[in-house]
């Protein structure tokens, strides 16, 4: 009776809501592997990279660490985070400008729970932006993208949102070097984007979680472009591979204090502080030096060539996908292959992602899971199952003027290298 009365009074918002997709299809391929099964985890986007030794130590010199620290967080790392900011693009922040969080996932909940307007996103979009909002009970407005644009958000479409009411606040969240695309946008784009931004005092929530993993070191932020309106997301979790360490950081204009200060608030009452260890190991991550560049250097190199030679065998077996630009992702479109697989009894994503698994051993997400029409033959796969340690250590022994040829993807990325290639036999 009791159960039955909790279920009667769960939250409607949360009713009929899934676990989220990207760790759900984490905990399945454990579940398969655990039963023996042969599976290739290209399903959860975690970066497949040490946590710099610089910052390990760090971690351990401040175990001893104990005490509460300020709901904005630890006043060293606020300001190493401005500063890393000032340093790399020339943007003006203070640590009075900064919020930490336990994960930016948790920040961008937060900012939802305390701003009153919708929730604006380019589709494809990363899993969670939208279940966060339905959470909170905020409306969310899904902005068309074309592969033709390289699933990039224009500034067309995002006028043509507004113009109907211009007054209206909203949050448009831009993520770049995007999930689940890898694709990025150019000086030109995010020039053309702030000028609509400004026209419509839109709040820009900037997701740069993967902006260090930009394949040629020049990720820039549309921050540079709408200062006053835009907030920048990050952490530590992507470029410096520290997932399970829970930090995030925002950045925020003069202009948007006062959301700051709402979020101090709902923060002070939900998680208090971000962990202290972790706060502390956190200041050396962003002060950089040359251990974290040189790290950093490796980690785009190897991506890079991997996407290079990933993106190449999928064109070569009729499957349309975007080149990426950053990250570890890859959005597959095999509308070019319908009538074959239509054949097989393949008419979605969802289909063809839960026959690869049965048939290959191959884990990947289907592209409703991002926002895009259930009925597409859309998919995101996440190239990261790999030895990330042993490969960094491989890259450092071959001159940077050397490429990552095949022989060595072969030898140190080999699992994700046969999980594609399974995938492109299958379709033939």
């Amino acid at each position: 009776m009791v159960n039955g009365q909790h279920e009667v009074n769960l939250n409607l918002n949360v009713r009929g809501l899934p676990v989220s997709a990207t760790l759900g299809i984490n905990e399945k391929s454990n579940q398969l592997l655990a039963d023996g099964k042969k599976i290739y985890k290209l399903g959860l986007g975690q970066s497949p990279f040490p946590v710099p030794e610089s910052i390990v130590r760090e971690l351990q010199n401040n175990a001893h660490q104990k005490d509460y620290l300020p709901v904005r967080g630890l006043q060293a790392l606020r300001d190493a985070v401005a500063k890393y900011y000032r340093r790399t693009q020339d943007l003006a922040f203070l640590g009075e400008n900064i919020l930490i969080g336990p994960g930016s996932k948790e920040l961008m909940f937060i900012l939802q729970l305390v701003y009153y307007g919708d929730l604006v996103i380019p589709t494809p979009s990363w899993v969670s932006y939208a279940p966060q909002a339905h959470i909170v009970g905020r409306h969310v407005h899904w902005l068309r993208t074309s592969a033709a644009n390289k699933w990039l958000l224009t500034p067309e479409e995002l006028e043509k949102h507004c113009q109907g009411d211009p007054s209206k606040p909203r949050i448009v969240i831009l993520n770049y070097p995007n999930n689940p695309t890898g694709c990025s946008y150019s000086e030109q784009q995010l020039q053309d984007l702030a000028v609509v931004a400004r026209k419509y005092h839109i709040i820009m929530l900037s997701d740069e979680i993967y902006g260090e993993l930009n394949f040629s070191g020049a990720h820039r932020s549309i921050a540079c472009h709408y200062p006053e309106g835009t907030i920048i997301a990050s952490g530590l979790s992507k470029w410096a591979g520290a997932g399970g360490w829970r930090l995030g950081t925002f950045a925020f204009p003069a202009e948007l204090k006062w959301l700051l200060d709402a979020m101090a608030v709902v923060a002070s009452e939900t998680f208090t502080a971000t962990s202290a260890p972790i706060q502390y190991a956190a200041v050396k991550a962003f002060q950089g030096g040359s251990c974290l560049e040189g790290y950093l250097l490796q980690s785009r190199r190897i991506l890079k060539s991997l996407s290079d030679r990933i993106w190449k065998q999928l064109q070569s077996a009729g499957v349309s996908v975007a080149q990426p630009d950053g990250a570890f992702y890859m959005f597959p479109d095999f509308e070019p292959l319908r009538e074959r697989l239509s054949d097989r009894g393949i008419h979605n994503g969802e289909e063809l992602c839960d026959r690869l698994l049965q048939e290959t051993g191959v884990a990947i997400l289907p592209g409703n899971c991002f926002g895009r029409p259930q009925e597409e033959l859309t998919a995101r796969l996440a190239f990261v199952d790999f030895d990330g340690a042993k490969v960094l250590a491989a890259a450092e022994q071959v001159p940077a003027d050397q490429a990552l040829d095949d022989e060595f993807l072969n030898q140190y990325c080999g699992k994700v290298i046969t999980a594609i290639q399974l995938v492109c036999d299958w379709l033939k």
